[in-house]
């Protein structure tokens, strides 16, 4: 994960990468690990930084789930399933078993609930989370203490799985790496190359220097979710749009509005959506939306209506109603979803699926999915790619295959160091080496100052937003807290890269101007 290295490689005009991946989301770097682990000569870029997007802003879920089961996408539920199952088998230093409960309130919604998710652990099969089972009324309250108890019948309860997403991109990126692979953040694709109709490659530009190269291969993948169109108008300019965004919004609450181990699933809200409250990193994520968006934005901002939509919802099944106030942050992110061929289609009917469309040019494009399906969706474009660039046949092994920092003696439910996992002892170490980086930077969010040292020597950040906001997750926790230890941070990064006072000021009033967007009217910074 070293930049420099990175770009010392594009500057060779004469190389010709075998892979070169546009995007650095999940499906981007899964497919970047695909690539790298089957021995061919991988390239990723991204135009900022590494999950920036839609991968960093998730439910924080790895699930098969429950409510495709209900839409009867059996596919995808099969698929997901065993997906989940092999996260936690290959990361279980950033993915973690979670039990969910869905409270009953009609008589009927113990028994229904209890068949459906008795099908979702058959059809986990061997790779399952544990079983699913009816909870009687008493045993709901005692598993959800703030549940709503007027009217309250009973529960069932059945296991999923939670991970931290942009924590799970840098190791996929430094796995990507750990197996002879490039990443570069902060890169953006500007043009393709073609050879005759033949897509051959790339031109990017440095974004940190304007610096340009032009970057021959053998194929092309396109894995830059809602901006795919984007490139695809690249290599077809006149081509139909293939992605239609759709926002999903989270607020982040303190622990006492559910102060328990277990998350609570609504299976149908108001207005026919799923709605989790989920403990993570010691706050409560109550999501989400599902709202059709004509434009995207590197920085969607959550809806007045979506906001209310989430608090009133989530009153309903918490004794203590969250107002506004209450909100630490509130995130927004898009979900590439592919576009339907019937335009009137709800986005929450629309497949979670993904599709791999190849253009006459050979342009690979990989659109839909989930995180949870992320290695499976890169398994498939890869196989695409060795057929398209007529690459020595390799076969996939990233079913087995442990991600960056894979150790079992650490827990992701109670240690806020365990997604480094193996390297854990390593980070702290450098505040032994260097007592101007011993100590804590938020005692409430529990982050080291070595943390951010760390996160530029081997991380590849190159911002104060992306140590807040993804190598570590304050920005999505704590918005305040994070423009608290924002100067203290760009103080810490800018001398490990070298960096003027100037540096240190633009960022800091960069990060604060980007934090405006996870605060609501009602809790605005003074």
């Amino acid at each position: 994960m070293k930049r420099d290295t990175t770009l010392k490689k594009i500057r060779k005009k004469s190389k010709i990468w075998d892979i070169v991946i546009i995007g650095g989301g999940a499906t981007g770097l899964g497919c970047a690990v695909d690539a790298a682990s089957r021995g061919y000569k991988t390239l990723l870029l991204e135009q900022e930084d590494f999950s920036k997007g839609t991968s960093s802003r998730s439910t924080k879920l790895v699930h098969g789930g429950v409510r495709y089961l209900q839409q009867g996408d059996i596919s995808l539920v099969f698929e997901a399933l065993n997906e989940r199952g092999l996260m936690f088998k290959n990361a279980p230093h950033l993915v973690s078993n979670q039990s969910f409960v869905i409270p009953t309130y009609d008589w009927w919604g113990g028994p229904f609930y209890t068949i459906g998710l008795k099908v979702y652990d058959f059809m986990a099969g061997k790779l399952g989370f544990g079983s699913s089972k009816h909870l009687s009324r008493e045993e709901a309250i005692e598993a959800l203490p703030t549940v709503e108890k007027d009217g309250l019948r009973g529960g069932v309860i059945y296991q999923d799985g939670q991970f931290d997403d942009s924590r799970m991109a840098i190791s996929l990126a430094q796995t990507a790496v750990d197996y002879g692979a490039s990443v570069l953040n902060y890169c953006k694709v500007t043009g393709l190359l073609k050879e005759g109709d033949l897509i051959n490659g790339v031109v990017a530009v440095d974004r940190e220097t304007d610096e340009e190269f032009i970057i021959h291969s053998k194929t092309v993948i396109n894995a830059t979710g809602v901006f795919s169109n984007e490139i695809i108008k690249m290599d077809e300019p006149g081509a139909n749009d293939l992605v239609v965004p759709s926002q999903g919004v989270h607020l982040v609450l303190s622990k006492e509005f559910l102060p328990s181990e277990y998350a609570i699933m609504v299976p149908n809200t108001p207005d026919g959506r799923v709605m989790f409250a989920v403990p993570w990193h010691n706050h409560i994520v109550v999501g989400t939306t599902d709202t059709l968006m004509e434009s995207h934005s590197l920085e969607p901002v959550a809806l007045d209506e979506e906001i209310d939509f989430l608090l009133e919802t989530a009153g309903q099944y918490l004794v203590k109603q969250p107002t506004r106030k209450d909100i630490l942050s509130v995130f927004a992110g898009l979900r590439p979803l592919a576009k339907p061929d019937n335009d009137q289609k709800d986005t929450k009917e629309i497949s979670r699926g993904h599709k791999i469309i190849i253009s006459i040019s050979g342009l690979i494009t990989i659109i839909g999915g989930k995180w949870t399906t992320y290695r499976k969706m890169a398994e498939d474009a890869i196989d695409k790619a060795i057929i398209l660039g007529g690459l020595i046949e390799r076969d996939c092994i990233t079913r087995h295959l442990p991600i960056h920092g894979f150790t079992m003696d650490v827990n992701p439910h109670t240690d806020p160091l365990a997604p480094y996992g193996i390297e854990k002892e390593k980070v702290l170490a450098l505040g032994e080496e260097n007592k101007k980086l011993s100590g804590l930077l938020s005692e409430s969010l529990q982050i080291y100052k070595t943390q951010a040292a760390w996160a530029v020597r081997n991380e590849m950040a190159r911002t104060v937003e992306d140590f807040l906001a993804r190598r570590t997750r304050a920005l999505f926790l704590d918005a305040r807290e994070s423009i608290r230890i924002a100067p203290e941070v760009a103080v810490i990064m800018a001398k490990e890269l070298g960096k003027t006072r100037r540096w240190r000021l633009s960022q800091i009033a960069a990060f604060e101007e980007v934090a405006r967007n996870y605060f609501i009217d009602e809790a605005q910074p003074e």
